[in-house]
């Protein structure tokens, strides 16, 4: 500890007086005014006057009065800068945000919804949108900064609506009741999907994430309350479904735990894993009950020194999201802390964020798990794979950890501290009151009268004292649950071959179309899905890649029975590498049996490196009939205006959404699988 407040004086010392003068926190503990100093620093840093990508433009500056995201990364990203405004940037520059986020709109220069305004989904797994879906948290960071612009609120406007539209028509899985695509944030599948997805990210686009879904729910309320009269009904009820689905899907009443990824309808499988963020943004959301939301958090293992992004850590896999901590992660789980009131692990995230940058000298992006390094040696497991210095999102994290976590001033203006009795006794001293002054404004805490009982300062009073603030703090008895010490806990490896094999060994557990199973079963001609996990020390593994049939060719009048039915479509996609771009091919497949309403289905086709499955459409015939089919074009992301200036690969100067087709497979599917909660 002596080394850490070592560092963090002498980064204070680089500050420039102006600067620390201007904006500066007054305290007993001087960690808090080293690190605000090297946050704030930074953020000027990331403010430039044009942007660069290789991948955009050919390397060559765009004009943007904007941030960037890094020392290394000097582009605007969506959920970069969405993070890192909700956190704090918005509060502290937000004419610099809202012009960063309007560098994320676009028109949309062809195809069914040209003339429309969406957010665009940056570069990505499988050709980018509709495999990953979370560029709706543009929108968890534009609600900050509305009210100074009306040029800006009036698109901010159009493109929540027809940016939900589009989600809705093309993500939205109407029988599950939630949307398809990869986790947020956590978008190098190799790092926390199954390792079969390293070369076939289907399962990504047709999967459901809790915080891809959480972010949907949030951007669900937002347009609601832009409505009136019958439009603003119907789009709470969207909402309130959506919360509904996410605790009933996610949610696992046992254990008491949030998972993190549901696999597709037809094998809604619960993966045997958590992310912090996802657990966050649902308590930040107000999705969970008071006791749900505390077992949630308190679920999630911390390592001794922070909370990894992701529990289990997998085996074989290098150091980045997996072994890691990422202070903004840590920075919304504070969030969720002080949301619960759970006096450790307040504490906990607080220490984490502030050392980890006083122990590094910067902002990092990342850390790795058990010694919060930049770097650590492991051979072909080093890490953190990607770092960077005054990375965007984690300057947020340092303000938003000073700000709110210390302060208790929220980005609407409210305050409400938090503070643990040890830590405040450590940030007050013998002091009677801290302070933090930005511009002309200050925002004093004073210390209780009475600290002879209770576990955490909270305001008792407010008021208004010329430009000063002045909040009486007072002590409550708060809960302060037990840290669970195994965040750096690992996984077993996936089983390999078919799932069937297991079923007599009580190391694993054999699921059948996402539930598990303990003996064989008969074969059927309706669709099974088999997968297999390991458990090891009351750890289970990451499913095997589930074998799924019987299926067979579908042929154009095929007269079918009545039942519900799943289609896949085999393809090949060749128009971009499987880990980047913003060429996914998208279609509607519409469906037609004989005098029956026709039924649109959106499918994707992501970049392939061989011809493969693309997502399952699931469709019905009512009574038994002839049964035809047609595509109609979607839209992907090469059909933004702003992707017009991609150089990175296919689909810049001219939009491209195609793909090479094989056969169209069928298969009957009991329809318990595709409605039932796992």
């Amino acid at each position: 500890m002596r080394l850490l407040l070592t560092v963090a004086v002498f980064i204070a010392t680089l500050m420039p007086s102006g600067v620390r003068a201007a904006e500066r926190i007054d305290s007993a503990d001087p960690r808090l005014d080293a690190m605000y100093q090297m946050a704030l620093r930074e953020r000027d840093a990331n403010r430039v006057t044009a942007i660069r990508d290789w991948a955009y433009n050919g390397n060559k500056p765009i004009p943007c009065e904007c941030f960037e995201t890094g020392e290394k990364w000097n582009f605007v990203w969506t959920r970069d800068l969405s993070f890192a405004a909700d956190l704090a940037l918005a509060a502290t520059d937000p004419q610099r945000v809202r012009n960063s986020l309007a560098f994320k709109l676009s028109e949309i220069r062809s195809g069914p919804h040209r003339g429309g305004l969406i957010v665009a989904q940056d570069t990505g797994s499988g050709g980018s949108w509709p495999i990953s879906t979370d560029r709706v948290v543009w929108f968890l960071a534009a609600r900050h900064v509305l009210g100074q612009d009306p040029g800006f609120d009036a698109r901010y406007r159009t493109a929540l609506e027809q940016t939900l539209q589009l989600d809705r028509e093309t993500a939205f899985d109407e029988r599950m009741g939630l949307y398809r695509g990869e986790t947020s944030f956590l978008d190098w599948r190799e790092q926390t999907y199954p390792q079969w997805t390293r070369d076939d990210v289907t399962f990504l686009g047709e999967s459901f994430a809790l915080s891809t879904n959480v972010l949907h729910y949030q951007a669900l309320r937002q347009l609601a309350a832009l409505k009136t009269g019958a439009e603003r009904q119907d789009w709470q009820r969207r909402a309130a479904r959506l919360k509904q689905r996410i605790v009933q899907v996610f949610w696992e009443p046992g254990s008491r735990v949030l998972h993190s990824v549901v696999g597709p309808a037809y094998n809604p499988m619960r993966l045997a894993s958590m992310d912090l963020l996802g657990i966050s943004l649902a308590i930040d959301a107000g999705i969970l009950t008071e006791k749900q939301a505390l077992w949630a958090l308190n679920r999630y293992p911390v390592a001794a020194l922070g909370s990894p992004v992701v529990w289990p850590q997998q085996p074989n896999v290098p150091i980045y999201h997996n072994r890691a901590m990422w202070p903004f992660v840590s920075a919304y789980a504070l969030r969720a802390a002080r949301q619960t009131q759970d006096v450790e692990r307040i504490r906990f995230e607080i220490n984490s964020i502030l050392d980890g940058a006083a122990q590094n000298g910067s902002n990092m992006e990342n850390y790795e798990l058990v010694t919060r390094a930049k770097h650590v040696d492991d051979g072909a497991l080093s890490g953190p794979v990607v770092n960077s210095p005054r990375q965007l999102w984690s300057v947020g994290a340092m303000l938003m950890t000073l700000r709110e976590g210390i302060f208790g001033l929220r980005l609407d203006g409210r305050i409400e501290p938090k503070l643990p009795i040890d830590l405040a006794q450590r940030v007050f001293g013998q002091r009677r009151s801290i302070t933090l002054t930005g511009g002309e404004r200050v925002l004093e805490l004073r210390r209780p009268k009475n600290t002879a009982s209770g576990n955490l300062w909270v305001k008792a009073s407010q008021r208004r004292q010329g430009n000063r603030t002045i909040v009486q703090l007072r002590s409550i008895a708060a809960p302060s649950m037990r840290l669970h010490r195994n965040g750096a806990a690992m996984a077993p490896a996936t089983p390999q071959g078919a799932a069937q094999q297991w079923l007599d060994n009580a190391q694993y557990r054999v699921y059948l179309n996402g539930r598990r199973v303990t003996a064989p079963m008969r074969s059927s001609t309706q669709l099974q899905c088999w997968s297999a996990t390991r458990v090891e020390r009351g750890i289970e593994s990451l499913p095997s890649q589930p074998q799924c049939g019987p299926t067979h060719v579908f042929t154009q009048g095929a007269k079918l029975p009545a039942g519900s039915y799943r289609l896949v479509q085999r393809y090949e996609n060749s128009n971009g590498p499987i880990n980047t771009g913003i060429t996914a091919n998208v279609r509607t497949l519409l469906w037609q049996c004989a005098a029956q309403p026709t039924q649109a289905v959106s499918m994707t086709l992501p970049h392939s490196v061989r011809e493969q499955d693309s997502t399952a459409a699931i469709v019905t015939v009512k009574e038994a009939a002839t049964c035809h089919i047609e595509w109609a074009a979607g839209t992907n992301m090469s059909d933004l205006e702003l992707n017009r200036a991609y150089t990175g690969g296919k689909g810049g100067e001219y939009p491209l959404n195609d793909a090479t087709l094989g056969p169209l497979l069928i298969s009957p599917v009991p329809s318990a699988t595709i409605v039932h909660t796992p």
